[in-house]
């Protein structure tokens, strides 16, 4: 059984907005397959280690397969909880997981996509807040709190949001288009659009969780 490091998560969300490293195979690391998510990660030739959900939208062939490939099969009975939510506090509690990253979780229904966008506010899951990315083709959405960072640019996502969760305190961005120097972010009424002017950007806050969109322009993604 496979412990710590990254898991990777699949939803039942559209394979349009898949990105293209899933699309190919070429992301490394141990699966969860969420609800119709473990059926796609089957036909792709993925194994997952476990799969949540009450699969209410697989027939009853399809539910075969996902019992015949998968051996830890989670069913979602609480329904205070979308699947996502229950597979990360699975990835976590129960594989130990490091950090979380969930695929296919946008651009399908917009009620489960908010859901888990602000899961990481729950009480039982804010201490895991940095530890989740929601990603898919065209944004990679990362939660953080208190400190200094430096992120990486993303091949063709050249483009910066900083959203504030709760209200930030002295958010000080560096190495980017547009500086911040310890500025206050409001909440819920604000937040700072920037891009990278390299291939990396800096930046760091006091207090508060923030949410740092790195995405693709609408544009761009339409064309490319």
């Amino acid at each position: 059984m496979p412990r710590g490091g990254t898991f990777n998560l699949l939803v039942g969300g559209p394979k349009a907005n898949w990105p293209q490293e899933l699309v190919g195979n070429k992301i490394v690391g141990p699966w969860i397959g969420v609800d119709r998510g473990t059926l796609r990660l089957i036909d792709h030739n993925i194994q997952p280690v476990a799969a949540v959900g009450d699969f209410d939208s697989l027939q009853a062939t399809e539910l075969q397969r996902v019992r015949r490939n998968v051996k830890d099969i989670r069913s979602k009975s609480d329904q205070d909880f979308t699947d996502t939510q229950v597979a990360v506090k699975v990835a976590l509690t129960d594989y130990g997981a490091e950090h979380v990253d969930i695929y296919g979780a946008t651009g399908g229904r917009l009620d489960h996509f908010l859901a888990n966008l602000f899961l990481v506010l729950d009480p039982q899951y804010k201490r895991y807040a940095g530890r989740i990315r929601l990603i898919d083709k065209q944004n990679t959405i990362t939660f953080y709190l208190p400190g200094h960072y430096t992120v990486q640019k993303e091949p063709d996502k050249n483009y910066l949001a900083f959203v504030p969760l709760t209200p930030i305190d002295h958010l000080t961005l560096i190495n980017e288009k547009y500086t911040l120097h310890d500025e206050p972010i409001p909440y819920p009424i604000s937040f700072a659009s920037n891009e990278f002017v390299g291939e990396s950007g800096e930046f760091r806050f006091d207090t508060g969780l923030l949410c740092v969109i790195q995405s693709k322009d609408t544009y761009e993604a339409r064309h490319e």
